[in-house]
């Protein structure tokens, strides 16, 4: 649902022959959940793109009246030299990688009402202030200089705290769409900002960042890493998946299968321990124009 300009995801659900748009449809569709978060969409100001791919899912039989999506760091230029090339104003020198603002960020729907005014947006938090940061140091000096490290956000889209009432009650949902860790040079930019993209939720569960969830929650989203394979810093998402307060179904499933690695786990769903999973599983859409990635999901009662 990512596109290489903007307003051409609008142009091509409203054209209503895409393949890839009718795969993501049919595919949400068949799984029919009450709340989805999607990875990977183009954002815009008015949630055009969002509200007429909601309309197209209600005219699938999938309706969803409740939409949420909030400007990310994707594409958003920052006016600094982030990656350290000598040039100003390329896709990695915006906050997230992006050829223009909003391009594949994240988005919310749900059949159920969103409470807006619980929502915690930590987009704007530097990576340098994340604690125990692994942003990365050459020779004790910060990667890009000091102009970038007192600029860079961590969330290359954003991670988001965001609380919607439901017939079993109130769940927050935090959510979250890592970079990939790879495409960087030996300083390791993407694979460190990866690790601390997941190693945030750590952090704002035990209370440092942020006013973390006493009701039920749903840590969800798209971390790109691995716990096993991969060049990412596993150790990161395994640390995620052993902690306490959470609960990590389908283990062991690869979510997505890229030509360069084969099955990889990189997409989660972890309910709190307040919750019962009554079921859970892997949706793949037909063909690959629509998503390399599976749909997760998870059946949940309490």
């Amino acid at each position: 649902m990512s596109r290489k300009g903007p307003g051409l995801l609008l142009r091509d659900i409203l054209r209503g022959d895409d393949p890839a748009v009718t795969s993501v449809i049919e595919t949400i569709a068949s799984a029919d959940p009450d709340i989805i978060a999607l990875q990977g969409i183009d954002y815009d100001l008015e949630q055009a793109a969002l509200n007429a791919l909601a309309d197209e899912l209600t005219a699938a039989g999938a309706p969803y009246p409740h939409r949420f999506a909030a400007p990310p760091n994707a594409g958003r230029q920052s006016g600094v030299d982030l990656d350290g090339d000598g040039k100003l104003g390329t896709p990695r020198d915006a906050q997230g990688y992006g050829r223009f603002f909003g391009q594949g960020a994240m988005a919310i729907l749900s059949r159920h009402p969103i409470q807006e005014g619980g929502f915690q947006d930590f987009s704007t938090l530097l990576w340098r202030d994340l604690p125990d940061t692994l942003y990365p140091m050459i020779d004790g000096t910060p990667f890009a200089g000091a102009e970038a490290h007192a600029t860079q956000r961590l969330s290359s889209n954003g991670h988001w705290s965001l609380p919607i009432q439901t017939p079993e009650g109130p769940v927050t949902l935090l959510t979250y769409h890592a970079t990939p860790p790879v495409f960087d040079g030996p300083e390791d930019r993407n694979g460190r900002r990866n690790h601390d993209e997941t190693i945030f939720w750590l952090h704002h569960l035990a209370g440092k960042i942020g006013t973390p969830p006493t009701l039920p929650f749903v840590l969800l989203g798209d971390a790109n890493l691995d716990p096993q394979r991969g060049d990412g810093r596993g150790e990161a998402i395994a640390a995620l998946l052993s902690h306490p307060a959470l609960q990590a179904p389908l283990p062991h499933r690869p979510t997505v299968n890229w030509p360069q690695t084969g099955p990889m786990r990189v997409d989660y769903i972890l309910p709190s321990r307040h919750w019962e999973v009554s079921d859970a599983g892997l949706i793949w859409p037909e063909g690959e124009s629509a998503s390399r990635h599976a749909l997760v999901w998870v059946d949940l009662t309490r």
